[in-house]
């Protein structure tokens, strides 16, 4: 939002000058990009007249003009330019005049004909690119006025860069609102009144998409003067807006846009058939719009129709068709107000930015319609007269946004912004701000006006009294209060602890992204439940992923290429099953390949294997104490190598697994060498069971050591739980020290070796206790394993 400083000070007392002004928006959240001076350096520039115009003697380009410039004599000057002629009143230079820093003027001789002074262009005066002819001022100009104060240019342009939660400050009138609020000063909001229908001409105006146009406000003007041209003070304060003269009727609908901050259109009456409709675009329709691109509507565009389709797009631009030309002389008025989430990023999709769309998809003010056809109907009147009809709005009040009220407490209030400002204070900024504010208890309940969309909730209000009292002089105090520690509980592995065991472990942390690619969980065989994304940031993430195993391969594969041959890895993080709807799991994984130690002197390294994984997911299992019976069984996972991975169970489910990554899919991620990964769920990993303190037993303890014939496909998990159960409370050790097969060993079958330790806490064993549970056992491995005690 650009504006200049002359133009606030019409709706607003401010008796600062530009830079400070800056600062104090910028201090106040309206951060301001640039101040610009409105008119480049000069000096001795004034209103002239030329009385009489003739022919250069020697020179068919030139003319000697004679010029009133408020003196006792009139002046003699060489003047080249077309428009120079009797009457034209212009900007004139006198002699001694200084155009910038370094351009004087000086008696001269031009041809052999002197010449007293200069008439200027605006390019020569820095007010903008035109050097056609000389700037023509209008017939009352004041003669032998300061041209710098007949234009007000000791002036400048500020340039605020809003955030777009600030719409209502795209426009003076809510500018002047925030500067009246932070200065303290009189607001004084211009007085419009309503011009009186001259003619009876009335249009029927329907809203077929009322939820997107709930209001929609026309007006026609008959009879207007196509020859018309912008007044000076217009162009002017357009042109310190960066906005450039259009015509009388189009520079008209920019000045209420900047003044107002609502954004309004004109059609030429004569090429519209019928009424006005809003509704939404049909598909085949095309619409050729103002700068001459074609644009195919479909139901996502909101459109501008009369009986015989498209004539704008709504919020957006007008269509050439209906536009207001040089032979325009009936014009119909449009101020609507469209929903934002109608008109947002509609603009963009085709490649267009507009003021208009620029403030619809932020919100104007849905109260300010009619109070903008009022304001541009008399400055049309003004400029190019005519004949104004009767003001038509349709509307659906229902579909309107109404404000809430918004409860503020100055206790709470003062507790975050560490303050102490007093009731009165807070009250007065709250009404500067144009609220309606109520008093109660504690506080006051506020209701912001209908242009400001950004104020919802308690600190919303908070955050204005913060930045209308000024930031700058709040107490620079600490926060004050008690932290609370977090409630640890013993029966709960804490994920940090699990990150720290892991890390301990060699490993070390990867954040991946939760999108990836669909190809890669294909390539795992994950893609079975992948969420597709509906708008992916990009090709290679389209879908959410149903593991961290393959985020956590990508890195790997990224550091091997990068000459790292050593690689262990771990994440922990959410995946996402899509079924009957969508599950969010919370797991940790690892991954690992390389030498299974760092470089050392100490003896010949060797390559990371399986049993290396299993015992890192073992530690990580440990820490949960003696909570559930874990278990390692055949894994059937797509992406595992079949004979080098393993289930992981908890008292019998699954919650996990373990193992070597299968070669295929090493070798389309082009992975080198083995790698061995695990991945778990979080929640049963967490779950610990405390352990109770033990007496810890004064007698001797006894071993014995049997080494037994068992099947193949008995394993250590069903020795040690028949063992725990024979044994009871006397059983304070077991191990398994030797297991062998082969040749002297009969087929089927494998010899493990185990040691049992016995103790007693309450005296000590005989030999007639520890062989009764030594027969015992015997007798349970050969009837439930059917296990042969080895000689």
């Amino acid at each position: 939002m650009k504006f200049s400083v002359n133009w606030l000070k019409q709706w607003v007392a401010v008796d600062v000058d530009a830079d400070t002004l800056a600062d104090e928006l910028t201090a106040a959240g309206l951060e301001v990009d640039a101040v610009t001076p409105v008119a480049a350096p000069f000096s001795g520039v004034v209103v002239g007249e030329i009385t009489a115009c003739a022919p250069h003697p020697d020179a068919d380009k030139l003319k000697v003009c004679t010029i009133n410039d408020g003196g006792d004599e009139p002046l003699q000057v060489v003047c080249g330019a077309p428009n120079a002629a009797p009457g034209l009143k212009m900007p004139f230079a006198r002699v001694g005049a200084r155009l910038g820093a370094d351009f004087k003027i000086r008696k001269a001789r031009l041809r052999g004909v002197e010449s007293f002074g200069m008439c200027c262009s605006a390019r020569e005066l820095g007010l903008s690119e035109d050097h056609d002819g000389l700037m023509a001022l209008p017939a009352d100009a004041p003669v032998g006025t300061d041209f710098r104060d007949y234009l007000g240019l000791d002036d400048a342009s500020i340039d605020v860069d809003l955030t777009p939660n600030r719409a209502d400050c795209l426009g003076i009138k809510g500018l002047a609102r925030d500067v009246a609020a932070i200065r303290g000063a009189d607001y004084t909001p211009l007085d419009i009144a309503e011009v009186p229908a001259a003619i009876d001409d009335r249009l029927d105006i329907r809203l077929d998409a009322a939820a997107d146009c709930p209001r929609y406000v026309g007006r026609t003007i008959r009879g207007i003067d196509p020859t018309a041209v912008t007044p000076l003070w217009m162009k002017e304060a357009l042109r310190r807006s960066g906005i450039r003269s259009l015509g009388p009727v189009v520079d008209a609908t920019n000045y209420v846009l900047m003044e107002l901050g609502q954004p309004m259109h004109a059609f030429d009456l004569g090429q519209l058939d019928g009424g006005i409709t809003v509704r939404r675009g049909r598909k085949g329709e095309t619409l050729t719009l103002l700068d001459d691109k074609v644009v195919e509507l479909d139901e996502r565009l909101l459109a501008i129709c009369d009986d015989a389709g498209p004539v704008a797009l709504a919020g957006i631009m007008g269509g050439l068709d209906s536009s207001v030309t040089r032979e325009t002389t009936d014009i119909l008025l449009e101020s609507a107000w469209f929903r934002p989430s109608t008109i947002m990023g509609k603009a963009r999709d085709l490649g267009l930015h507009t003021d208009a769309s620029h403030r619809y998809e932020r919100g104007v003010d849905p109260m300010g319609q009619r109070l903008a056809v009022e304001r541009i109907t008399a400055l049309l009147l003004d400029i190019v007269g005519g004949q104004a009809g009767p003001v038509i709005e349709a509307v659906v009040e229902e579909e309107l946004p109404k404000a809430s009220p918004v409860r503020l407490r100055l206790a709470r209030l003062n507790r975050v912004l560490g303050s102490d400002l007093p009731a009165e204070r807070v009250r007065a900024i709250l009404c500067s701000l144009g609220m309606q504010v109520t008093d109660v208890e504690g506080g006051w309940e506020a209701t912001a006006p209908s242009s400001r969309f950004d104020i919802e909730i308690e600190e919303d209000l908070i955050e204005e009294v913060a930045r209308v009292h000024g930031y700058d002089q709040l107490p620079a105090a600490l926060p004050s209060g008690e932290l609370q520690p977090p409630d640890v509980s013993e029966h709960r592995v804490a994920l940090p602890r699990l990150r720290d065991a892991l890390c301990a472990a060699g490993y070390q942390e990867a954040i991946t992204y939760a999108f990836v690619d669909r190809a890669l969980l294909e390539t795992l065989g994950m893609a079975e439940q992948a969420l597709p994304l509906a708008n992916p940031i990009s090709s290679d993430m389209d879908v959410m992923r149903t593991g961290l195993l393959p985020g956590l391969l990508s890195a790997l594969a990224r550091n091997q290429r990068r000459q790292q041959g050593r690689v262990r890895l771990f994440e922990a993080g959410k995946v996402f099953h899509q079924g009957e709807s969508l599950v969010e799991i919370e797991r940790i994984a690892a991954v690992a390949t390389g030498d299974a130690w760092p470089e050392q002197w100490t003896g010949k390294g060797r390559r990371v294997d399986f049993f290396d994984i299993k015992g890192d997911l073992e530690q990580l299992l440990a820490l949960r104490g003696a909570s559930g019976e874990v278990g390692f069984g055949p894994a059937g996972h797509d992406w595992l190598h079949p004979g080098q991975s393993a289930q992981v169970t908890i008292d019998g489910e699954p919650v996990g697994w373990v193992g070597a990554v299968h070669p295929a899919v090493l070798a389309a991620l082009e992975i080198k060498g083995a790698v061995f990964a695990f991945e778990i769920d979080a929640l049963p990993l967490q779950k610990r069971e405390v352990v109770n303190a033990k007496e810890i037993s004064p007698y001797p303890s006894v071993r014995r050591d049997l080494a037994f014939l068992v099947p193949d496909h008995v394993n250590y998990r069903d020795i040690r739980a028949l063992a725990v159960e024979i044994a009871d409370d006397l059983l304070a050790g077991f191990t398994l020290f030797d297991q062998f097969s082969g040749e002297s060993v009969e087929k089927g079958y494998k010899s493990m070796a185990i040691g049992l330790i016995l103790q007693d806490v309450s005296c000590t064993l005989t030999d007639e206790v520890v062989d009764g549970v030594i027969n015992r056992l015997v007798d349970e491995f050969a009837a439930r394993l059917d296990a042969q005690l080895r000689g």
